[in-house]
């Protein structure tokens, strides 16, 4: 199975490709989409979606795993704002006819490393140990999007061993 995990941001949306077959798991490609910082929102999300939708079409993941959306409640702004972005995200997703998976922060965290509140370094860590990758994944966004791409394939695998006892 290949999945592509994303973790949304307006200004940098992190991405990770994984091919997920049995108990392996690879690699395949990992990177950002940059929205304009200065630029309009509604350019922001259009790049975003271009991005993803780029990527989609380009790699031909068969599931999109993408983070949930959490909302403090100091930072409402914000998260109608990523509302925004996780919305064009999803609407990539469904528009390429793949599943859309959505996952707690403290889901992906706890799957990865038993610590639903780990932090970002401990996170990377989690990241390089499991895709035996030379370096730390960088920025954070991408790590991000690679231990929920992670964390999609070893709940999926989870739900379809239970499902095909």
């Amino acid at each position: 199975m290949r999945i592509l995990g994303v973790d949304p941001g307006l200004n940098t949306t992190g991405y990770g490709v994984i091919d997920f077959a049995g108990r392996q798991v690879r690699l395949v490609e990992a990177g950002v989409v940059r929205g304009r910082a200065k630029g309009s929102l509604p350019g922001r999300v259009r790049e975003i979606y271009e991005g993803v939708a780029e990527v989609i079409a380009t790699l031909k993941p068969e599931a999109l795993a993408l983070e949930k959306l959490y909302s403090h409640y100091d930072r409402r702004t914000t998260a109608i704002l990523m509302g925004h972005a996780r919305g064009v995200i999803v609407l990539a997703g469904a528009q390429a006819g793949i599943g859309v998976h959505d996952y707690a922060s403290t889901q992906v965290k706890k799957t990865l490393t038993g610590n639903g509140r780990a932090p970002k370094g401990q996170m990377q860590l989690a990241v390089q140990r499991e895709l035996r990758l030379a370096t730390l994944p960088e920025p954070a966004d991408v790590a991000d999007a690679l231990a929920i791409a992670l964390c999609h394939a070893w709940t999926a695998g989870r739900e379809r061993r239970v499902v095909g006892s």
